[in-house]
């Protein structure tokens, strides 16, 4: 009982985060050791294969930086109080928002009353992508910000529950964009089931050749920076933090912490939206089937093991990003049988969640 008691004791977010690491840790190993044909070959590529040249690295931190994005949102709902499961739909739509976007503004310039005349060069430069690229990322995180938005008025207004509304919402609106880019706004002249690549114009500028990293990666760390400053240093993110903490010690300080929901939604949306249009203009080139592939899922547990600390994510999204790389890597090159990567993945969020969840098991039912 002793020991019981001394193990909950420990209730720091690092140790649960360090906890549920090196869980799937064991997980991964123990699996590769009884499902892979070569264990010893697998095993190598699963730890040191996200590291193992520029393009395995870079793509690492690309991935990175697109969970540092997503999982931001994901921390700013919990913080508020509220519980965003529509990113992935968010990073979705936002992702193709982006891209139609960037696609008209292409066809305007080129064939629209602006367009040149004769042998004249394209009106589309490079001074002016910075612009373009602004544009279509506000535009991601309108349509992102709106989706999460809703889910934060219903909760408020009529009483829904968020984590209802906000799934529903994103897997009404998922299949709807299949179609899009499937269907009539489909590249045609490909065989892929994507929209047109973009101009390399407006695809952010590779920072590690041939790897996918861009300047997305610096654009995720300042988010971070941003959004620890919001939480610990402004008034509403103080009012964010009481919120989510302690709804009753905040009404009891005469604090509406119902007002933070919708304004935590929201953002929550805005960022998953913006982490779309990181993946399309930065990771891809263009928006494709399926791009999102579980990002909003994966970012939710990043949040968790972070402990919805901004600052905290940029260690979080890096193991994450690791774990995937390093699952996909042997999934390539070692014979890891699939349903075995997507488990290794999904062992972070079991363990993660069991952080909070097995507390209330301790003798008592109480909270460590």
């Amino acid at each position: 009982m002793k020991f019981y008691n001394s193990l909950f004791a420990i209730s720091s977010p690092a140790f649960g985060a360090l906890f549920a690491v090196a869980l799937a840790l064991v997980l991964t190993v123990i699996l590769i050791l009884f499902d892979s044909p070569a264990p010893g070959k697998t095993l190598g590529l699963f730890f040191w294969g996200p590291w193992s040249s520029p393009w395995f690295l870079g793509n690492t931190l690309d991935g990175m930086a697109l969970l540092l994005t997503a999982s931001l949102g994901a921390a700013i709902a919990f913080r508020g109080g509220t519980f965003n499961l529509g990113g992935e739909g968010q990073i979705y739509l936002g992702g193709l928002a982006s891209s139609v976007v960037l696609l008209a503004v292409q066809d305007f310039l080129q064939e629209g009353p602006l367009a040149p005349q004769g042998q004249n060069p394209s009106i589309l430069t490079p001074a002016l992508a910075p612009l373009l690229l602004l544009l279509a990322a506000m535009a991601a995180m309108i349509l992102g910000g709106l989706m999460g938005g809703l889910s934060g008025l219903l909760k408020k207004r009529l009483g829904m529950n968020e984590l209802i509304t906000s799934f529903l919402l994103s897997s009404a609106l998922i299949p709807l964009a299949d179609y899009l880019i499937k269907g009539p706004w489909r590249d045609s002249s490909g065989n892929l089931l994507a929209l047109p690549a973009l101009p390399g114009v407006l695809v952010f500028e590779r920072i590690l050749p041939p790897s996918n990293l861009s300047l997305t990666f610096v654009s995720a760390l300042l988010l971070a920076g941003a959004g620890h400053v919001f939480i610990n240093y402004t008034c509403r993110g103080y009012q964010f933090r009481i919120a989510g903490a302690n709804p009753r010690f905040a009404r009891y300080g005469g604090m509406d912490y119902e007002k933070a929901w919708i304004p935590a939604m929201t953002v929550s949306g805005a960022l998953s939206g913006l982490a779309g249009f990181f993946a399309v203009a930065g990771t891809y080139g263009r928006c494709h089937a399926g791009f999102s592939g579980g990002l909003g899922w994966s970012a939710i547990a990043v949040a968790l093991i972070a402990g919805n600390r901004p600052l905290a994510l940029i260690p979080a999204a890096l193991v994450y990003a690791w774990l995937k790389s390093g699952s996909d890597s042997a999934l390539l090159a070692a014979g890891l049988n699939l349903e075995t990567s997507s488990l290794i993945q999904g062992a972070i969020l079991l363990f993660v969640t069991a952080r909070w969840v097995l507390p209330s098991f301790r003798p008592g039912g109480k909270q460590p």
